[in-house]
């Protein structure tokens, strides 16, 4: 076999060349990948980033500086989205790299996939990357039908566009699209075949776990539909790892009541519910205190729904009105913004991964969709415990499923802020008219040269089926859209 040989910078960058030009001879400043070890070290990529502007603003949760939006109305996707424009054409606008990064670690997955049981190593280390390589590359399949496609649906899946399916390193491949239903059985076979090999821990964070694969199943499965199989996922993952963080005792830290190293002890990769790092942004940390400064502003409405509660720590230690800067953020508009001073080495908020918290939330989903309302209950205060102030954390018990259920999304609303999980939630349940959303943003506030409007966001808006990029469609003509643009 062929030694795989990487230049440095190409690795980062995510890119390579054809199969066929691969050579014997090393260059200068490149590295050979000729064991399953290499192979194994490769699956880990701690700048695992997914770029957001194609989404963001396709929800009641963000807001955004409004010399950002006002003359971008047709031209950029804040603009688009943040205006509910579906008159625009979003095929001819400048594509981001979401759709790109979702399918280069793709490509970084199924390379490792195809070629490590010709490599120097033992069977186990073989199996075991190969485990890990396809829940990530589930992970990244589930991100790209959830994006460019429908919502699943039972009735219509298996006849709606889906995205394609990448099983094998081939850089010059045009493959089919599949179909909804196909994608979502193929990414559940690669999570019930791979997430029991998975190593309870790890040689590090960026490798898979088992509680992230099975907290990752139980997410497919609630996206599906699957209730049952919901539930047990989830209670899986959290017999691994149920560590919820109690935000009073950061709380008390900063009021200088506890001497604990609280200061940073939850920061960079030490949050310990944080099953798997991932980023909105274009990779790493860096790039997630970027993200916080332009996509860190949540909406007037958030604001009031944390208000709402007296003390919801989600939101006194990590957001402010004063002292934020200028240049990201419009005083009086009714919005607050993400602490900088907290980000990253303070406290590390996963935007994409998947965390303990989550888990806990799905968790709670799935027994109320099989009408386990007391059970649900506690869950969802379990988690409140960690987050409220003591007086107000417990949820008032409820009788109704569908009272239960909401209760359930607004508390996912609050905890899963940022990243894909209101845009996906809201796709999803979309579907169901008992909770179906329909979102209303009136703009601007705080610029008094431009009329001020109230835009809607209907349910069944083309706007939540996001084109596949230009530059992808040229490549592959077999990509059609998902939308009737």
């Amino acid at each position: 076999m062929k030694k795989i040989i990487y230049q440095l910078f190409a690795m980062m960058a995510l890119t390579t060349v054809g199969c066929d030009s691969y050579i014997d001879i090393t260059p200068k400043g490149a590295i050979t990948v000729d064991s399953a070890a290499q192979y194994y070290e490769l699956i880990a990529y701690p700048m695992r980033g997914y770029q957001p502007a194609a989404f963001a603003f396709l929800s009641d949760e963000l807001w955004s500086k409004e010399s950002n939006i006002i003359g971008y109305e047709n031209i950029s996707y804040n603009g688009i989205n943040f205006t509910f424009n579906e008159q625009a054409d979003r095929t001819i606008i400048p594509d981001n790299s979401l759709y790109e990064n979702m399918y280069a670690y793709i490509l970084r997955m199924n390379m490792v996939i195809d070629n490590i049981d010709g490599a120097e190593g033992s069977p186990e280390v073989k199996t075991l990357a190969k485990a890990e390589a396809r829940t990530f590359r589930a992970f990244d399949h589930f991100l790209a039908v959830n994006t460019f496609a429908k919502a699943y649906t039972p009735e219509t899946a298996a006849q709606d566009g889906g995205v394609c399916i990448m099983q094998h390193y081939d850089l010059e491949a045009t493959p089919q699209k599949s179909t909804v239903a196909e994608v979502y059985d193929f990414i559940i076979s690669e999570l019930e075949e791979s997430v029991p090999l998975l190593q309870a821990k790890p040689v590090n964070i960026y490798h898979p776990n088992r509680a992230y694969g099975y907290g990752l199943l139980a997410q497919v499965y609630l996206h599906h539909r699957d209730w049952a199989k919901a539930k047990e996922a989830a209670e899986k993952s959290l017999a691994l790892n149920s560590t919820l963080i109690d935000y009073n005792s950061i709380a008390a830290y900063r009021r200088g009541i506890l001497d604990n190293n609280y200061g940073n002890k939850y920061g960079d990769d030490r949050n310990p519910e944080v099953l798997s790092y991932m980023w909105n942004g274009s990779s790493g940390w860096t790039s997630e205190s970027a993200h916080f400064v332009n996509y860190g502003m949540i909406s007037p409405e958030m604001v009031n729904l944390f208000k709402q509660e007296k003390d919801d720590l989600r939101y006194t230690l990590f957001f402010m009105e004063t002292g934020q800067p200028t240049t990201s953020f419009d005083r009086g508009s009714g919005a607050d913004i993400w602490i900088e001073t907290v980000t990253t080495t303070k406290f590390m908020y996963a935007t994409v991964g998947m965390r303990t918290a989550e888990v806990y939330l799905i968790l709670a989903e799935a027994e109320a969709r099989l009408g386990n309302i007391a059970r649900a209950t506690e869950l969802v205060n379990e988690l409140r415990a960690h987050r409220l102030t003591s007086p107000t954390s417990h949820l008032s018990p409820l009788t109704s499923k569908e009272d239960m259920i909401r209760a359930i999304i607004l508390e996912r609303r609050k905890e899963l802020l940022f990243g894909f999980h209101r845009f996906f939630d809201l796709k999803r349940l979309n579907t169901e008219p008992e909770y179906a959303t329909t979102i209303t943003r009136t703009f601007p506030i705080v610029t008094k040269t431009v009329p001020q409007k109230t835009y809607t966001l209907r349910p069944d808006s083309r706007l939540y089926i996001i084109p596949f990029p230009r530059s992808a469609r040229d490549k592959n003509p077999n990509l059609t859209l998902n939308t009737d643009e």
